[in-house]
Order: structure tokens, then C-alpha cells, then sequence
């Protein structure tokens, strides 16, 4: 039997570099763009763009082919690890509660914690949307049907497949 995958070693170690790179580039964005007027520029950014990233990725890699291999891999490093340590909705929420008011300095701009707040989930969604589509419009345009050449394969051994059961298990 065939351990489920989050259980095995080799792929919660690529999910560790992952995580740990992208950890790092979030510090390098916040230390590089400082709040505004109060506004956690940067926390809204990194969010915004791991989740256009992360539909771009996701669906690139539904396109090409089943998860397995390196599509798999990919998957886990890259979208679990990296996109999970870059995008964070802990430090969204600890943001948009101390705008709100719940923070350090009081009440200071309740206005400004909502609309950084459901603002930030609402765009994020629709940069999702656009990920998605990014990556079906690209496929699209190098001319390959959805799921690629592992489809036809899968799609070729569904139909070849019934002919190798035996009568009991053809039912």
C-alpha cells in the first residue's frame, strides 16, 4: 500500500523549501515597500499576486497532464510551498483588524480595515479568475487539447480497458 502523499517525506520536504523561499520573498517585498497612510501595501501585495500566480500555476499544470510526476512535484513545491509562504491570510487579518481598530493605536481608520479587508479577498478572487484564464488562453494558444498528450493516453486505456476485465467485473 502506498502511503498517501502529504505523508510522504520526499514531497513535505519540497514543500519546506518551497515554504521557506517564499517566506523570504514576502520579507523582501515588505521590507522593500513600507505601509503607506497606515496601509500594509505590501502584505495586500504579495496576496494579490501569489493568487493570480497560484491560478496560473494550478491550471497550467491541469492542463498539461494528471498529477503525477513532475506536475506533482511542481505542485507541491511551487504552489503548496512557495505560494504558501509568500501569500499570507494571517497577516491580512492581523492588518485589516488593526485598521479596524482592534490594534495596537485604537480605532484609527475602521473604513480603511474594511475596504483593505474584504478588498483584499474580493480582488483576490477575481486575480485568481485571472490566473486561471491566463493559463487556459496561453494553452490555448500552443494549440494542445486540455489535459495533453496524457489524456489521449488515460482516455485510451479507459476505453481499452473493460476488454481486459473478465465477465464478473465487466458488470
Amino acid at each position: 500500500m502506498t502511503r498517501p502523499v502529504h505523508l510522504r517525506l520526499s514531497y513535505l520536504g519540497l514543500a519546506f523549501v518551497g515554504g521557506t523561499a517564499g517566506t523570504a520573498a514576502r520579507e523582501a517585498v515588505s521590507l522593500g515597500m513600507p505601509a503607506v497612510g497606515g496601509v500594509p501595501w505590501a502584505i495586500l501585495t504579495v496576496n494579490i499576486l501569489g493568487a493570480f500566480l497560484l491560478g496560473l500555476l494550478l491550471d497550467s499544470l491541469a492542463l498539461s497532464g494528471p498529477d503525477e510526476g513532475w506536475r506533482r512535484r511542481a505542485r507541491i513545491l511551487v504552489g503548496t510551498g512557495f505560494m504558501g509562504g509568500f501569500t499570507t491570510y494571517s497577516a491580512l487579518a492581523a492588518d485589516t483588524a488593526g485598521l479596524l481598530g482592534a490594534g495596537h493605536g485604537g480605532a484609527s481608520s475602521p473604513g480603511v480595515g474594511l475596504a483593505y479587508g474584504v478588498g483584499t479577498v474580493l480582488i483576490g478572487g477575481l486575480a485568481t479568475f485571472a490566473g486561471i484564464a491566463t493559463a487556459t488562453a496561453l494553452h490555448s494558444r500552443r494549440g494542445v487539447e486540455p489535459g495533453g498528450l496524457d489524456s489521449v493516453i488515460c482516455a485510451d486505456e479507459l476505453r481499452i480497458g473493460p476488454s481486459r476485465l473478465g465477465s464478473d467485473e465487466r458488470r
